[in-house]
């Protein structure tokens, strides 16, 4: 009789074979004790030596080769196809974890049978914590303050800081709005319930976007305060000065991936809030993206 799957670990990963490799291998260390973990890896359509050392290095891996990019949403979802544990961990392939990291998430949803999805403490490899792993909902007010930069100013306010929420004590476990999906470990049946990742989102957006469907369907999303992860940040998408020096990303990606993040935003927005607010905060809100959406092109064809 076959064991029971305690985790089904995900990692989607297009060009990024050396950061997989170390992804991998920190994956190895924390398959210890009596968790029965499955790994699959989807590789999207990658044109570098992944595929090679998965298949060389690390034959325990279950490996999804796609013909076509399809996108964060959409790679995750070709992997979901495989799923086989109790828990479902969506890995990027640009984080390296903790040896316990594996062992502590598990134990910290099984004391409540209530929380659907958690995210813990990440760190950056350059330092300091990633601010993503710890995020209220992009509201319009939430969205203003911080492109704004108000929330830089006023990181523990209620008022400025509502879009990664500093004014939480982040050395407790406590409910938030969205993790995010660079380590982000969810029920299975919580993913049943709420469905895959959405497509429509190719890159960025997706993750606050099934947090959201989360909570809209009644389960608790937490924050766990320990530090389990290193993520570099970016190196798929090559867009964050994080990760310059570890990216190659080609300027096609990064052009396609800056596109995509406004994108984003106009979906999400339509999506959960259009019917919320008034068609006037409405208008602002779209303008707004679109102004964003300007200046982020400007600045990324100024780049090269």
């Amino acid at each position: 009789m076959p064991k029971k799957v305690d985790i089904s670990v995900i990692i989607l990963s297009h060009n990024t074979e050396i950061l997989l490799r170390a992804c991998l291998i920190s994956l190895l260390k924390a398959r210890r004790g009596e968790l029965h973990i499955q790994t699959i890896v989807v590789d999207n359509a990658s044109t570098d030596r992944s595929i090679q050392i998965v298949k060389k290095e690390f034959p325990w891996v279950e490996l999804v080769e796609s013909r076509k990019n399809l996108g964060y949403s959409g790679g995750n979802n070709l992997g979901l196809k495989k799923v086989k544990g109790e828990y479902i961990l969506f890995l990027n392939s640009d984080v390296e974890i903790k040896p316990i990291a594996l062992v502590r998430m598990k134990q910290f949803m099984d004391r409540d049978a209530k929380i659907g999805a958690s995210t813990p403490k990440v760190e950056l490899f350059r330092g300091g914590m990633d601010p993503d792993c710890h995020r209220g909902f992009p509201t319009p007010l939430a969205s203003l303050t911080y492109f704004l930069g108000l929330e830089k100013v006023f990181p523990k306010s209620r008022i400025f800081g509502q879009y990664h929420q500093f004014y939480l004590d982040l050395e407790i476990p406590h409910e938030i709005d969205s993790g995010f999906g660079t380590f982000m470990f969810v029920r299975s049946k919580t993913l049943k319930m709420v469905g895959n990742w959405d497509e429509r989102y190719f890159f960025y957006g997706e993750d606050i976007d099934l947090f959201y469907r989360i909570k809209q369907a009644g389960w608790k999303v937490m924050y766990y305060p320990e530090t389990l992860a290193l993520h570099h940040k970016g190196a798929s998408s090559g867009l964050r000065k994080e990760s310059q020096g570890v990216t190659v990303a080609s300027k096609e990606i990064r052009l396609k991936t800056a596109k995509a993040s406004i994108e984003a935003m106009e979906i999400f927005y339509k999506k959960f809030y259009k019917g919320k607010y008034n068609s006037l905060i409405t208008m602002i809100v779209l303008a707004g993206i679109k102004i964003k959406g300007l200046f982020r092109l400007l600045k990324f064809s100024l780049s090269f």
